[in-house]
């Protein structure tokens, strides 16, 4: 995970995750609508996830 990608995440969550699939998006999507932690919570999960 890159820096870049942790800024990503912590700015616009959805745009860190668009390499991830189509599903990826729309969870952080919807989790960044109800609110901005959620969503960097759920980006920044995605992106460490080791087997991805």
């Amino acid at each position: 995970m890159s820096f870049w990608r942790v800024l990503l995440s912590i700015i616009c969550p959805p745009l860190a995750v668009l390499d991830k699939g189509c599903g990826s998006i729309i969870i952080v999507f919807l989790l960044w609508l109800c609110g901005w932690v959620p969503g960097v919570i759920a980006a920044l999960v995605i992106l460490n996830n080791p087997k991805n």
